[in-house]
């Protein structure tokens, strides 16, 4: 039941942070039994009828067609191989010749933030139809396959060491890059978005052959694109570029196999993917955006909208990176002012919104507005990226931030995971930041954001919980497909996961196997073989 503190929203322009307390020594025990409802602030419906457009992915339900495409029309602005029946050879290891000395080490400090470790998968594993609505065209095998309803080892992973996985909350495919800088791809692929040269759907994980030379250290996925960091700096785009989302100054519906986005700005440090558009990070601290821009995802101050004909409407969409350069603050008065000094430390997408913290550790949203997702306790939309005023004061700041396809999250930097936007499309919505009082004692490791599902590593603990209808991403077991509260994946206490990624209806995550007891809590654990 939520406190009566919850029906108290500051006034807009003036989003207040909801607690400065310390986080609690001792954790809570997560089991359902002793949790209180996440405080929440629900838009009006007329607030809802005039200013929350939702695209595609956000109007229809997960259990509808989640992943078709909208018809946009758009105008120019201007290793190790894995285990398998078929394992190519052994390729010589090729050594990369590095632009500059801050990028050399590119590699170790990956592997110092995150320790490589063994992939757990569970959830929806049948990608042709994960997220999609069930036709008269799905095989009978296909409608047969059940979800993985607790976290599985992969046998087709056997043996390799994974340093980091990514996915979407809009996707069905994952990136996988092991210790040694190796591309691994897997999942569903009707756009290229494996970058394996073709559109086949891969239900083993593969090597990204045409990335063999290289030694990768990023990855983004969006709905259908991807994009790959490597250690020199470079950028990788392949999959779906029909609204510029993979940055190659075309509009090539299709691209199949990974092809270099022409960039002089670099050396890139970091990359994202939304549903339809993307962001790049470079040394300097600089932002970059390009693809679809319908909301103001890509913080250049426009929607890009302009009209075809009287009654129907297209976008400009941006085909190669351009500079994001404006950050505003805006004040209860209405009065905006420009934020100088901005260096971006980390980025993280949704299906049509952005959210980016800042070297001071203070954070910036934009794009689409709807539910709260951007936390400026309204739901208009933002062109450029606007400061979150819950997060400004002595020891309110951000480590580091994530999005889901309505909602986002942040890391405080004393501790703390806060929550704005909407985990439930009946239920309520955070208009701003809010603590999620649950989680306060724990150290947070990493958060991975479904589509309205969340999963989050803590100490040696995973705690997951979302809303119905789920297919087995939250872990919990088939007798508990969802939670409305956050809770401990009994079984899986005492694992150190480090890193999470969530799909559109699947999780993937890292554990550590270096010691014996390692070894011996995930051998407990059932093998999945594809």
């Amino acid at each position: 039941m939520a406190s009566s503190e919850s029906k108290l929203s500051p006034p807009v322009g003036e989003e207040t942070f909801p607690s400065d307390h310390e986080p609690a020594t001792k954790k809570p025990k997560l089991d359902g039994s002793n949790i209180t409802r996440i405080d929440h602030t629900l838009p009006s419906k007329t607030e809802e009828k005039e200013n929350c457009r939702e695209n595609l992915d956000e109007e229809t339900h997960r259990g509808q067609h989640v992943g078709e495409d909208s018809e946009v029309a758009t105008k120019t602005n201007q290793s190790r191989p894995i285990a398998s029946d078929t394992q190519r050879p052994r390729e010589e290891e090729s050594v990369q010749l590095l632009e500059s000395s801050s990028q050399e080490g590119a590699l170790e400090e990956q592997k110092s933030k995150c320790p490589a470790g063994v992939v757990l998968l569970a959830g929806e594993y049948n990608w042709d139809i994960c997220g999609r609505q069930k036709s008269s065209k799905d095989s009978k095998k296909n409608l047969l396959k059940e979800p993985l309803w607790v976290f599985h080892r992969v046998k087709d992973l056997e043996g390799i060491r994974v340093q980091k996985v990514v996915s979407h909350c809009t996707a069905a495919h994952n990136i996988l890059i092991t210790d040694q800088g190796q591309a691994l791809a897997w999942g569903r692929n009707d756009k290229g978005q494996l970058g394996v040269g073709d559109t086949v759907k891969k239900d083993h994980p593969q090597p990204i052959l045409d990335l063999k030379n290289f030694t990768v250290i990023d990855a983004a996925c969006g709905k259908s694109h991807t994009l790959v960091l490597t250690e020199s700096g470079d950028v990788f785009g392949f999959g779906e570029n029909k609204l510029g989302q993979l940055g190659l100054g075309n509009e090539n519906p299709v691209v199949q196999t990974p092809t270099k986005i022409q960039f002089d700005d670099g050396p890139v440090k970091k990359v994202a993917c939304g549903g339809q558009f993307s962001l790049m990070v470079n040394s300097k601290g600089a932002l970059y955006s390009f693809g679809c821009p319908e909301y103001g995802q890509l913080g250049n101050n426009t929607d890009g909208k302009y009209f075809v004909s009287a009654n129907r409407m297209a976008f400009h969409c941006e085909l190669r990176p351009i500079q994001v350069k404006i950050f505003i603050d805006k004040m209860q008065n209405g009065i905006i002012i420009p934020v100088k000094g901005v260096r971006i430390a980390d980025i993280a997408c949704g299906t049509s919104h952005s959210v980016a913290v800042d070297t001071e550790k203070r954070v910036f949203t934009w794009g689409f507005g709807g539910y709260g997702r951007l936390g400026h306790n309204e739901t208009k939309d933002e062109h450029v990226p606007r400061l979150v005023k819950g997060f400004v004061g002595l020891h309110k700041g951000v480590k580091k931030v994530f999005a889901g396809s309505i909602f986002s999250l942040a890391i405080g930097e004393s501790g703390g995971l806060f929550l704005w936007g909407q985990t439930r499309r009946a239920g309520e919505a955070n208009m701003y930041p809010k603590p999620i009082q649950d989680l306060y004692g724990w150290n947070i490791l990493d958060v991975g954001c479904g589509y309205s599902s969340i999963v989050v590593a803590a100490d040696e603990s995973v705690i997951s919980w979302g809303p119905t209808p789920a297919y087995g991403e939250l872990g919990h077991g088939e007798r508990q497909k969802s939670s409305s509260v956050p809770k401990e994946v009994g079984y899986m206490d005492g694992l150190n996961v480090h890193s999470v990624t969530c799909g559109i209806c699947h999780t993937l995550l890292i554990a550590r196997d270096e010691t014996e007891e390692d070894h011996k809590k995930l051998e407990a654990l059932p093998v999945f073989k594809p």
